[in-house]
């Protein structure tokens, strides 16, 4: 594969995950919206890093980084809806506003 084609893979998975985010008003749906968004994010840098600089590991430091950015964010975000499920019996992003802290 070429660098177009793996950007190409890229655009769609942020594209699709754009859409799935921005649509969907289930929590989890739009939590896994994000995660493709940043699956596209990933493929991008290491498509970039391997055609652009194989021999310097700055590519896959940065990779990694996203991926444990993303780990924390999903665990922190799944945490968060349950929470919201055990006090409001929903999983909805429109009732998540009527909740009082």
């Amino acid at each position: 594969m070429t660098l177009p084609m793996f950007l190409l893979l890229a655009a769609a998975l942020i594209s699709v995950g754009l859409y799935g985010a921005l649509s969907q008003q289930a929590v989890v749906m739009v939590m896994m919206g994000l995660e493709l968004m940043i699956n596209g994010v990933i493929v991008a840098a290491a498509a970039l890093w391997w055609f652009l600089a194989p021999q310097q590991p700055d590519g896959q430091v940065l990779v990694l980084v996203v991926i444990a950015a993303m780990t924390v964010e999903m665990a922190m975000g799944f945490a968060v809806v349950t929470l919201l499920f055990r006090a409001s019996d929903t999983d909805m992003t429109d009732m998540a506003g009527e909740l009082k802290g």
